[in-house]
């Protein structure tokens, strides 16, 4: 009678297995058209919008092609459709492959539909479908999606779904974009609370920007020389209940990633006024090594809410030849004047974001809902209404590092005589 059992069950395993195996649905690699990035821009009628592909050769530059292909790496097609849903089908009627949003990496929109009432309505087809994933980046151009991609023409890396992957990741690590996807544009839209973040980019240069900071700068505005890919990644996008409102630079981003402690940031680089020669500017690594602490409390229904903010700062130039290392008085007069500069452009900053979006953009409502006892009474306090009439104090607690490799600097009239 056991072995009778045990034969069944061998039996059944077998027949499990075989159910497992079959491949009547699978698809070839080289049957289907990998899109990597979906450009959409408005359209003058209403009700549609203009869809265009990026569609990636995943031939080229692969192991299999030897490195010696002569096929192109992308594709880009452009379409009129309802939405970018259904307009695969359109658009397979001149791809011979089946399109695929598995790889799908970005979603690329022009500042102009973004800024449409109506485009909430037109990325919540991104919700709808399954191969579309949450971790997809959202990016706003200055220019119409088409052109951005069209005239996006990395000269090192030719691999589009590469060169997308790293120029985010390294944007993210050091500020100069928000570090925010698909998903987060999703929930900021539905809880209401905060605005959200998109990454803003450019391939169109702007002559003439003023130099203020090295920062201080929009995709569009850094200008290089040489031969080099024109795109741009630099601040930001603002949107407020799915819709954009305006936008902030490269250094108001970073300014917003220092009082976010939803955002992992790297390390960067940038530099402070010399206290000690103002001709000079003094390089520093700055990173974000603790958490911000918030302290919250209400008077008369308005919020007071101070942050301090703790930075750990490597000191990388002396131009003014003061040698830090071996002068606790000097780094103490730095430190000082470090301080205020960065509590000078945090409350700058803060202040801008209430006056003019009337709402905050680094998830300040997070912290601050735990002075609530219920979540209805944080609801009932209304963050939105709340935020453009809160007082914010912002503390600036500096961690000083090294002081550079070199621990004594020569005289500047030893180097002359």
């Amino acid at each position: 009678m056991g072995q009778f059992k045990n034969l069944i069950k061998i039996s059944m395993m077998i027949i499990i297995t075989f159910s497992l195996t079959g491949c009547w649905d699978k698809t070839e690699l080289d049957q289907k058209a990998y899109v990597i990035g979906i450009g959409l821009d408005a359209h003058e009628k209403e009700g549609k919008i203009k869809v265009t592909y990026l569609v990636a050769n995943p031939e080229v530059g692969s192991q299999q092609s030897g490195g010696g292909s002569t096929e192109s790496p992308e594709e880009v097609i452009s379409l009129v459709a309802d939405d970018f849903i259904s307009s695969r089908n359109t658009a397979n009627t001149v791809i011979s492959k089946e399109i695929s949003y598995d790889l799908l990496s970005v979603i690329i929109v022009s500042e102009e539909l973004a800024r449409k009432p109506d485009f909430i309505r037109v990325i919540y087809s991104a919700a709808k479908d399954r191969e579309i994933k949450r971790t997809t980046e959202l990016v706003i151009t200055k220019e119409s999606a088409e052109k951005f991609i069209l005239n996006n023409n990395p000269l090192l890396e030719t691999r589009p779904h590469k060169y997308f992957e790293f120029m985010i990741r390294r944007g993210k690590e050091t500020g100069m974009i928000p570090n925010t996807d698909l998903n987060g544009f999703f929930q900021v839209a539905e809880t209401d609370a905060d605005l959200f973040l998109a990454i803003y980019a450019s391939t169109e240069k702007e002559r003439d920007k003023e130099i203020i900071s090295d920062d201080d700068f929009m995709a569009g505005e850094v200008q290089f020389g040489g031969k080099t890919n024109d795109t741009q990644f630099m601040g930001s996008a603002v949107f407020k209940e799915g819709m954009m409102i305006g936008k902030i630079t490269g250094e108001e981003t970073r300014i917003s990633s220092l009082l976010d402690n939803t955002w992992e940031l790297e390390d960067f680089k940038t530099t402070f006024k010399d206290p000690f020669d103002e001709r000079y500017r003094i390089s520093a690594r700055v990173a974000k090594q603790r958490k911000n602490s918030y302290d919250f409390k209400q008077r008369n229904g308005k919020a007071i809410i101070d942050i301090r903010v703790p930075v750990y700062v490597e000191i990388l130039s002396d131009p003014s030849m003061v040698n830090f290392a071996k002068n606790n008085d000097k780094v103490a007069e730095l430190k000082k004047s470090m301080t205020k500069t960065m509590e000078e452009h945090l409350t700058k900053y803060i202040k801008n974001t209430q006056e003019e979006f009337k709402g905050d953009t680094f998830h300040l409502s997070v912290p601050i809902r735990k002075g609530f006892w219920t979540l209805q009474e944080f609801r009932d306090f209304d963050w939105m209404k709340s935020y453009p009439d809160a007082e914010i104090n912002v503390n600036v607690d500096i961690r000083f590092g090294e002081f550079g490799r070199q621990t004594k600097l020569p005289e500047l009239r030893e180097v002359r005589d």
